[in-house]
């Protein structure tokens, strides 16, 4: 385990068949910290959530709908982005690389004012741009559609039948965090992987359309395929998906956050990794793609879900 501490891996869980497999914390125990981006995956299960109520039309709702500043805009191309354009990152705001005016943005007393003032650059759906803003948006979106916020719904629609304990969702004007802010313990990061893995389903309970599952994490946008170092992939709907073509080991999909936190999920293995690392920027991120696809998965017995 030495490498491990020297990688400044925190936390690691493992549950292949619904079980747990293996976990490994650097304290010894597990705690609740900082998800970063995961949160965006979260954020994408809310979505499919109120669709299935309701209280969301559809993915192809106009963004109009929800802002008036977007309906009223000179702009034609901003007066074109769909919800389903947030959920891909093609919204066509000018938002550069990588995720530049998100620290912007945090400076801000009113974030949703920032975000839906930034000039267009693409007809939306063209570009794929790393987009926290946008993210936060739709936290926005689910707010005006639940009279809730995005943590409040999370609680009352997810978290706690999850058994989670004690999450945190950070916020700005009553608005969750849409593109961060979460924490949560590696045991809760690898049951929301295991909740994809089932395809909605908790204990009998059908908490998320199986239907939003598969469209989630289905490819839309080729995203960051060809990143270097190779830390991202293609992207669905506030999902990344890597293939074995790309990750030299298995086909998955994976929320990503900040720094090497990360919910691999492998359905050809049953497999569903939680990894915690202490942020040290991209390159050293790298390291907790290492670990899963070069040592954990090399290590475990291929298991096929039953037919």
């Amino acid at each position: 385990m030495d490498h491990l501490k020297q990688w400044k891996i925190k936390d690691v869980v493992l549950m292949q068949s619904g079980e747990l497999l293996w976990e490994w914390h650097e304290k010894e125990t597990d705690r609740v910290g900082a998800v970063y981006s995961c949160t965006k995956s979260i954020l994408s299960a809310l979505i499919g959530i109120a669709l299935a109520q309701g209280r969301i039309e559809s993915v192809e709702q106009p963004l109009s709908d929800y802002f008036e500043e977007i309906r009223l805009s000179a702009d034609e191309r901003k007066r074109a982005i769909k919800l389903k354009h947030l959920l891909t990152m093609t919204p066509g705001m000018d938002w550069p690389d990588f995720d530049k005016p998100y620290w912007s943005m945090k400076r801000r007393e009113d974030w949703i004012s920032y975000i839906l003032a930034q000039p267009m650059a693409h007809e939306p759906g063209e570009a794929f741009t790393y987009n926290s803003g946008g993210s936060h948006l739709l936290s926005a979106v689910l707010t005006k559609a639940t009279g809730m916020s995005a943590f409040e719904y999370a609680q009352r629609e997810l978290f706690s039948k999850l058994g989670f304990r004690k999450p945190r969702w950070n916020s700005s004007g009553g608005i969750s965090e849409g593109g961060a802010g979460l924490h949560l313990s590696s045991l809760d990061m690898a049951k929301f992987g295991q909740l994809y893995l089932q395809r909605g389903n908790w204990n009998g309970e059908q908490l998320l359309p199986e239907s939003w599952v598969e469209l989630s994490t289905k490819f839309h946008h080729k995203g960051l395929l060809h990143y270097e170092p190779p830390i991202f992939g293609e992207y669905g709907y506030h999902w990344w998906l890597s293939d074995k073509a790309h990750n030299g080991a298995a086909d998955c999909f994976f929320a990503k956050g900040y720094g090497g936190q990360y919910i691999f999920v492998v359905p050809s293995m049953e497999l569903v990794a939680a990894i915690r690392k202490e942020p040290e920027g991209k390159s050293k991120a790298m390291l907790s793609k290492k670990l899963f696809f070069e040592q954990i998965l090399s290590v475990l017995p291929v298991r096929l879900p039953e037919q």
